[in-house]
């Protein structure tokens, strides 16, 4: 137990430092690749679409929509997880993790309340309203990114940075959604 202790704490020390030494490579990451497909019409109409369901959730129905995700998570029956997985923004995703040669980990997109709107996979929970890739991002208005301690990811068993940034309405200049890219670090050197 003695010897678990330092190693542990040595552990958690590093990868803080490790983090830190990622958060360059991932600015770059953003402006060099995620900004050039951020805005795509496919993504903007889908939070859009999302958004005329959701703007008037309350949280109760916020709640309820994550609690039925959490509990179809691996489960055979998902009616709340498969239309975020099977839309053609969702297609769009996978096919930037694809493209990224194990790059990206996972990608997915939020509506005005915090919400998934389109994912490349499933992540662990629907609603992303409470955390900093949203609180960081949608709520502090346009050109809002969030740039994440790199950490072990539930969602894509592995570790990875998470960059997030407010996606903004092209129309009006307004903050539409916001989008999580999850990246592994080590592909960036």
């Amino acid at each position: 137990m003695k010897h678990i202790l330092p190693t542990l704490a040595l552990t958690l020390v590093s990868t803080t430092l490790h983090a830190d030494e990622f958060r360059p490579a991932l600015e770059e990451y953003l402006s060099t690749n995620v900004a050039m497909w951020v805005d795509d019409p496919v993504l903007i109409s889908a939070i859009r679409s999302a958004n005329s369901v959701t703007a008037g959730y309350g949280p109760d129905q916020i709640n309820a929509m994550d609690q039925a995700w959490r509990a179809e998570v691996g489960m055979a029956t998902t009616p709340t997880i498969t239309p975020i997985l099977k839309n053609e923004a969702a297609a769009f995703l996978r096919d930037i993790v694809d493209a990224s040669e194990g790059t990206i980990t996972e990608v997915f997109i939020m509506d005005g309340v915090g919400l998934n709107a389109a994912a490349s996979g499933v992540t662990s929970d629907m609603w992303q309203g409470d955390e900093a890739k949203f609180t960081s991002t949608y709520a502090m208005g346009s050109d809002a990114i969030h740039i994440s301690e790199v950490e072990f990811d539930e969602s894509s068993q592995s570790y990875a940075g998470q960059i997030s940034m407010t996606i903004t309405d092209p129309d009006t200049g307004a903050p539409l959604g916001a989008i999580t890219v999850g990246i592994n670090p080590e592909r960036l050197f």
